[in-house]
């Protein structure tokens, strides 16, 4: 089991999304938890302001320490601190693993042009960036963080080989995943053009079905990920 505390200034936006689907489901059993903490009830002002002008000048408002911190001390226990930030390192599917076996994680939504560096240094804040764009606010950023670990959880996906057949899996060296075909074995599409799943799939001769799997998986990988075919192969 998992638990995720997020530290928010919108936490009607968890669980979101993982209330549905598998997730959902893990969620009702008890698999994973969630505790989202408002940072605004922190605020010691009739406005509740969380933010102030930056030091130095320059565009937007800067999250204050002092208010996320008294949020970040209200948790009932210390995890590892992750703030999403689109200058961390880079989420992947290694960094992932390593999270899903964590007890707590707690993550910090920053907003407007960001948080206040002290905050991150004083607490050991892990920067992660869930890729190279700039979000309204970690939220989103959390949401897909949250639901990569919890997909890894025990039970929740079912078939336990399903995450290493998928693309970044041992089963497939890393690489992107191969395509996948079902029925009908011949579709025309809505333009007239007609469709064919690859012989070799039908074939029932699953050394062959092995080997074009792999091979897809290099020719895909070299069309688009190259990086990864140049580490892991």
């Amino acid at each position: 089991m998992i638990n995720f505390n997020l530290l928010t200034l919108f936490p009607e936006m968890f669980p979101g999304m993982l209330g549905q689907s598998l997730a959902g489901k893990a969620l009702a059993r008890g698999d994973w938890s969630f505790n989202a903490i408002n940072i605004r009830d922190f605020s010691t002002d009739n406005h509740k302001t969380v933010d102030d002008t930056p030091y130095g000048g320059g565009a937007g408002m800067v999250m204050r320490a002092d208010i996320i911190e008294h949020a970040l001390l209200s948790l009932k226990k210390p995890s590892r601190n992750i703030y999403l930030s689109p200058r961390g390192k880079v989420l992947n599917q290694a960094l992932v693993k390593e999270l899903s076996q964590e007890q707590d994680l707690t993550l910090l939504c920053g907003r407007y042009e960001g948080v206040d560096q002290r905050i991150l240094d004083a607490h050991d804040f892990e920067e992660v960036s869930i890729g190279d764009y700039v979000l309204s606010g970690g939220e989103p950023a959390a949401l897909i963080l949250m639901d990569s670990c919890i997909r890894l959880l025990p039970n929740v996906m079912g078939n336990v080989d399903t995450a290493d057949n998928e693309s970044f899996g041992s089963a497939t060296n890393g690489l992107l995943e191969y395509p996948h075909y079902t029925r009908p074995a011949s579709w025309t599409d809505a333009k007239g053009n007609t469709h064919n799943v690859p012989d070799i799939l039908q074939s029932g001769n699953h050394a062959k079905i092995k080997d074009w799997r792999r091979e897809q998986s290099k020719k895909l990988t070299q069309a688009v990920r190259p990086d990864l075919l140049k580490k892991n192969v």
